[in-house]
């Protein structure tokens, strides 16, 4: 990996700081899917192949990854529209590389969420279908970025779009044509639009959301020390929000900048013991578990969450439970991580048309054995 700090919105990768602390694997057997990653060559900051298999060969079992746009390798040339699908080109020959077995067994983007930008209406569905097309089977719903605060210091530059994206008519008549294709959506944005997300999540209850990175609280700039009122505006919409049942969350990006944590400012990296002490870090995931339970479909964070205060993260958690936090995401759709669900777990889809996996669905599998 290369980076650089001429990139002033991304905070530089150090890795004489990341490599002062390094922890076994608890449970080295124990198959993992990384369900949220990126891969890119950009002048100041690499991240390919050999990048990602550095950090996921590190004692644990990662059976299975799933690539999340980050704007690498859009076309130069062609409808502007159809840029994106560069992306899922690009992704798609990592992904065979991947395949052959001479890079190891894990399976590298076995599923990818690319991007269309749906303010193009209806036109859209022409872009998804170039891109389910270029995925070669692994192509599974489209992430379109609507970060917004005042603060531009808190925006990035790379995504402008307004506040009340998800209100204009054009954004929606593109958003209309993921369902019928059977593709999700990876909603990032700040907390205070959490609610904005439930307000189209009730406008389209048969496309599946997936909320990236806990709804992106806050804690920097106008927002930095005011923890507990952030996490009370945070909470109270992710209630609103939990009563979309196409809705789910990935647990994860809570040591972002961002998020006011200030990681980044110590003399050593942190570790788990101390992600688990803070108290903001904590208690997000708790919520999540309460107000998200085991729906159908969806892999299920109950009794983790529920012993992640005693259990450090896991560490005296039961097996299957353990299988699914260290997934690194919570109540995803199972089209996006199907793999083996554990005989507890409900029998149906989570598009409820069938038992999983279902034709429309969950016919790729990213876990071996199906």
């Amino acid at each position: 990996m290369s980076t650089s700090a001429a990139n002033a919105h991304y905070i530089p990768v150090r890795e004489e700081w990341l490599a002062r602390r390094t922890e076994p694997a608890l449970d080295p057997a124990l198959p993992i899917i990384d369900p949220h990653h990126h891969l890119w060559d950009r002048p100041t900051w690499r991240y390919l192949l050999d990048d990602l298999l550095a950090d996921t060969n590190q004692g644990h079992t990662i059976v299975s990854t799933v690539f999340i746009q980050c704007r690498a390798m859009h076309r130069a040339a062609g409808p502007e529209a159809f840029k994106p699908v560069g992306e899922t080109e690009f992704v798609t020959g990592i992904a065979a590389m991947s395949a052959s077995g001479g890079y190891g067994p894990t399976k590298v983007c076995a599923g990818i969420v690319g991007h269309v930008d749906l303010t193009i209406g209806a036109a859209a569905r022409e872009v998804l279908e170039a891109h389910i097309r270029a995925g070669g089977g692994r192509f599974r719903g489209i992430r379109h970025i609507t970060a917004w605060d005042p603060d531009p210091v808190i925006m990035n530059p790379a995504y402008q779009w307004p506040r009340e994206i998800f209100e204009h008519a054009n954004f929606r008549a593109g958003f209309a044509q993921l369902a019928p294709l059977g593709l999700s959506f990876d909603a990032w944005l700040y907390h205070p639009q959490i609610r904005d997300l439930a307000g189209l999540a009730r406008a389209f209850p048969e496309t599946s959301i997936v909320l990236d990175h806990v709804g992106g609280p806050l804690g920097i700039r106008g927002y930095a020390g005011k923890r507990d009122q952030v996490f009370a505006d945070w909470k109270a919409a992710m209630e609103e929000l939990a009563r979309c049942p196409n809705v789910c969350v990935k647990l994860g990006g809570l040591g972002m900048r961002i998020n006011g944590m200030g990681f980044e400012e110590k003399a050593e990296p942190p570790s788990s013991d101390d992600r688990h002490d803070d108290r903001a870090l904590r208690r997000r995931p708790l919520h999540v578990r309460e107000q998200l339970p085991g729906r159908q479909g969806q892999l299920r964070l109950r009794r983790v969450l529920e012993r992640l205060q005693e259990a450090r993260f896991g560490r005296e958690c039961g097996g299957e439970d353990r299988a699914v936090q260290r997934h690194g995401g919570a109540l995803l759709p199972a089209r996006l991580i199907w793999g083996r669900l554990p005989p507890s777990s409900p029998r149906r889809c989570w598009c409820r048309s069938a038992p999983p996996p279902c034709r429309r669905c969950c016919r790729n599998s990213l876990l071996p054995g199906r």
